[in-house]
């Protein structure tokens, strides 16, 4: 695996090492002692996943508050989206700055997401399929998230959704504390 750290410390773009041949390909999508050597969480307590049957269908922005935070690696195993993540850590100094990235079936890539960020995406294909590994198992008392337009972050998303649930139409905008 090669890791790539994205512009917010901590989170990485992950490609893997694909090893081809006339029957098609192998790569290693989670090594517990690779990510560990690189100081990364592997404590996985669930595997997630997430089909949108139509592009244009968002999803987030939603994180975790303490003492649930959670880790997550996301890999787009059909179709594509554009995934973005948020860093929320107070002692950061990317605080607040935002990172989007494409993952698709076809690049194979993965985002590692560090505890304290919010991560949504939006898919850019039909018949979309992510799998989400995570670290904590879910608390909704603790589930927390940010509106996927808030103006406070910028975000340039790269279409505009089509379809989102309620929930995350309806979330707030964010507050910053001070």
């Amino acid at each position: 695996m090669v890791f790539k750290e994205t512009p917010l410390k901590g989170s990485f773009e992950i490609e893997p090492e694909k090893r081809e041949d006339e029957r098609g390909f192998f790569f290693r999508s989670w090594c517990a002692q690779e990510m560990s050597s690189k100081g990364l969480k592997t404590n996985i307590k669930q595997i997630n996943s997430s089909y949108s049957l139509h592009k244009g269908t968002l999803r987030g922005l939603t994180y975790q508050k303490n003492p649930f935070p959670e880790t997550k690696l996301i890999r787009c195993i059909k179709g594509s989206i554009f995934d973005v993540i948020i860093d929320l850590r107070e002692d950061s100094p990317t605080l607040h700055q935002w990172f989007g990235t494409v993952l698709s079936a076809e690049n194979s890539k993965m985002l590692y997401i560090p505890e304290n960020f919010a991560h949504g995406f939006i898919t850019l294909e039909d018949k979309t399929e992510i799998n989400y590994f995570v670290t904590e198992f879910y608390h909704p008392e603790v589930e927390s998230g940010i509106r996927w337009n808030d103006p406070y972050f910028g975000i340039q998303w790269p279409i505009e959704p089509t379809i989102m649930s309620e929930k995350d139409e309806n979330k707030p905008l964010f507050k910053v504390q001070s």
